[in-house]
């Protein structure tokens, strides 16, 4: 293996792992705020309980996630140093806005809420968990506008063989970076309201805190139903971008090789990329990909075949992800619509809490797909249309980072390991026996 395919494979890793919780920090973040402000506004001991019990299980995430987030970003000067350097007057700058502005915000207003109980006002503190969800937020981003601009470069000039910034107004109201933003808050809340439905779920089946567990779900429920909505109508938003600035991810996505107007969506098929064409297509709908990406059925919509081989995306990973992600949305929406028909009888409904509870894992296979679809189905560019991932690593020896990778991968499963038990086990113990302890 070389070594820009080493470096790509553990930043993978590391982004991959690292955003199994940064979803569930920004949504869940929000969830406790609110239910530490209906205890603030009712004085109901019940939302107290919620507060601490959702409270305790953000901690845990939020700490793994620290911890991997911190890794991923010294790997722009150990792995990425072409591109830290070609690139870093724009790119640097905006991450060291996340750390100082956003992340030390976030982390320190964590550490007044968790010694805060009985020193702060019921108001004050309920306020800095406020805080620490706008400071998780306002992370992200700054995160996504940084990672909207290696997708659509703006505001820059070349000079002496660098990207140079020239209106840092223009790189911040990128509007790819505001897409990806929307369609990442989205996604992060559907993950958050499905892990706190599928625990209240298994706490329901056992009859367990029934009321504490049903007005959990209940929050949870109404908001996974708002969030999966929002993903779907701010996708297609999204996608139209795509087409404009990004064609080549568009066709790879829906697997259309023939520039052609009237263009079809599959709702299933299978690329075969040396031959330049599908090995299946199922359930062909003419028009929609046209109407879908220019709001017009008759519009022109560019293929593979219209672009360099070697600037082309792998089609089958940039497909399925696609499809997967789409699939997994359209099931949000209509399984949390079921929940709200049955939300007055929860408890008595065991077939759909089973369904919850199981469902726990599936938005963060969407999340992740929808990572995998947005930096996959950009290459062969690092910045698109800019600089060429084969042109952006390091000059380091192979084996350091296949040494490193390994390392990686190693310290990564058992930190994922340790951090999810830990979850797992507080979630199963339940609020009765963790009450008070935050």
């Amino acid at each position: 293996m070389d070594v820009v395919l080493l470096s790509r494979l553990q930043f993978a890793a590391a982004t991959i792992f690292h955003f199994l919780f940064v979803p569930l920090t920004i949504g869940l973040s929000t969830l406790v705020a609110y239910m530490e402000t209906q205890y603030v506004r009712t004085g109901d001991e019940t939302y107290l309980a919620m507060t601490k019990f959702w409270g305790k299980l953000f901690l845990i995430n939020f700490v793994v996630g620290v911890v991997t987030g911190i890794t991923l970003e010294f790997q722009f000067g150990t792995n990425w140093s072409v591109y830290s350097a070609y690139v870093g007057d724009i790119f640097g700058s905006l991450l060291a806005i996340e750390a100082t502005a956003a992340f030390f915000l976030e982390s320190t207003m964590i550490g007044v809420w968790v010694f805060g109980w009985n020193k702060l006002s019921k108001k004050a503190h309920a306020t800095v968990m406020w805080l620490i969800a706008g400071a998780s937020t306002l992370s992200a981003i700054w995160i996504l506008i940084a990672n909207g601009w290696m997708q659509h470069p703006v505001g820059f000039d070349i000079q002496n063989g660098r990207a140079e910034l020239v209106s840092f107004f223009q790189v911040v109201f990128n509007k790819f970076g505001w897409m990806i933003f929307l369609h990442v808050i989205a996604g992060a809340f559907v993950l958050t309201a499905f892990f706190v439905m599928g625990i209240s779920a298994y706490h329901l089946l056992k009859k367990q805190q029934v009321d504490f567990f049903t007005r959990s779900f209940k929050i949870a429920l109404i908001t996974g139903f708002a969030a999966s909505v929002l993903v779907a109508v701010q996708g297609d938003f999204h996608a139209a971008h795509v087409a404009e600035v990004q064609p080549a991810k568009l066709a790879a996505m829906e697997t259309l090789w023939e520039t052609q107007p009237k263009a079809p969506v599959y709702l299933f098929s299978i690329p075969d990329e040396e031959k330049e064409g599908n090995l299946i297509e199922i359930g062909k709908i003419p028009g929609l990909l046209s109407f879908l990406a220019f709001k017009n059925v008759d519009a022109e919509v560019r293929g593979l075949k219209d672009f360099p081989k070697e600037e082309r995306p792998p089609v089958l990973i940039s497909s399925l992800a696609f499809k997967g992600m789409v699939g997994l949305g359209t099931y949000f929406i209509l399984i949390t619509s079921v929940g709200l028909l049955l939300r007055n009888r929860l408890a008595e409904s065991s077939l759909y809490l089973k369904i919850m509870m199981f469902s726990i894992p599936l938005p963060y296979i969407a999340n992740e797909l929808g990572w995998i679809l947005a930096e996959v189905g950009r290459q062969p560019w690092i910045v698109y249309g800019m600089m060429k991932t084969a042109d952006a690593a390091s000059p380091v020896d192979s084996v350091q980072v296949a040494i490193s990778l390994a390392g990686f991968l190693l310290v990564y499963g058992l930190l994922g390991a340790a951090g999810f038990y830990l979850m797992a086990q507080n979630a199963i113990k339940g609020p009765a026996l963790v009450e008070g302890e935050v």
